[in-house]
């Protein structure tokens, strides 16, 4: 990690279309919409919406991962604009032990194929 990075864990650029529901402070479900991941790590994402998320907002996701759907839930962290769209970051709050190990079997490809030279988009 670079000198003064606030990060716990390393994130791997990568390209996932996922979809997000925005619940409510009284964990109502409010506006449904999609986004794609930029990089993700086994504690959060940095992901690309058309739309402002507000740091108070919690998401329900449902993320894409090879051929497994993770479903799981995370705080926005940071919202900032970004040309015509808005890169967020999520820290996880809430996620099913296979969705841990299956993002945990991803990123540890990821630095494998890093440390190759291969593409993983």
């Amino acid at each position: 990690m670079a000198h003064g990075e606030k990060r716990k864990f390393i994130r791997l650029e990568s390209l996932h279309l996922l979809d997000y529901t925005v619940l409510d402070k009284d964990r109502s479900k409010g506006r449904y919409s999609m986004g794609r991941t930029l990089d993700v790590s086994v504690n959060g994402i940095k992901m690309e919406t058309t739309e402002l998320l507000s740091t108070d907002d919690t998401l329900e996701i449902t993320i894409g991962i090879e051929e497994d759907l993770v479903d799981l839930e995370g705080r926005i962290t940071y919202s900032n604009p970004e040309g015509k769209r808005f890169v967020s970051g999520i820290e996880f709050v809430k996620m099913s032990g296979e969705g841990r190990r299956v993002f945990r079997r991803y990123t540890e490809a990821f630095k494998q194929m890093q440390k190759t030279g291969e593409s993983a988009r």
